[in-house]
């Protein structure tokens, strides 16, 4: 109800119903047409009333600033999603890797290896240049 709300911030309904003229605050609406501010709805109007009691910016100032705020908290969830999603994966591929870190990469003894007569060279064998 605006007046209660009105009272409780020490403001004119009149300022409650600029705010709404000018779309810094839209709250929900009775089927008697009375106004329902929600919790959100009163977090906006704090922002609104430190913005210009303290701050002195102006309404147009305002209608800026929340709508730079509402990007940057839409920026925040995206990046947000994107640390879960890589997270997710981390895990994934953490889960699907052997737990046997010799499994990964085995290990060859490079003297093991049979050479082949024609490509062996030894200190006695050397390279014949023209």
């Amino acid at each position: 109800m605006i007046s209660a709300v009105a009272e409780q911030y020490g403001i004119h309904p009149q300022t409650l119903r600029l705010y709404e003229r000018e779309g810094l605050l839209a709250p929900s609406r009775s089927e008697g047409n009375t106004r329902l501010y929600t919790d959100e709805d009163l977090d906006r109007l704090e922002v609104i009333l430190q913005l210009t009691r303290e701050l002195g910016v102006n309404l147009a100032g305002v209608e800026i600033i929340l709508n730079m705020r509402e990007k940057m908290e839409a920026m925040q969830r995206q990046i947000e999603g994107f640390i879960h999603t890589l997270n997710n994966e981390l895990r994934a591929r953490a889960a699907a890797r052997p737990a046997d870190n010799n499994t990964l990469v085995p290990v060859i003894n490079i003297n093991s290896i049979p050479a082949r007569p024609e490509t062996r060279r030894g200190p006695e064998t050397k390279r014949k240049t023209r």
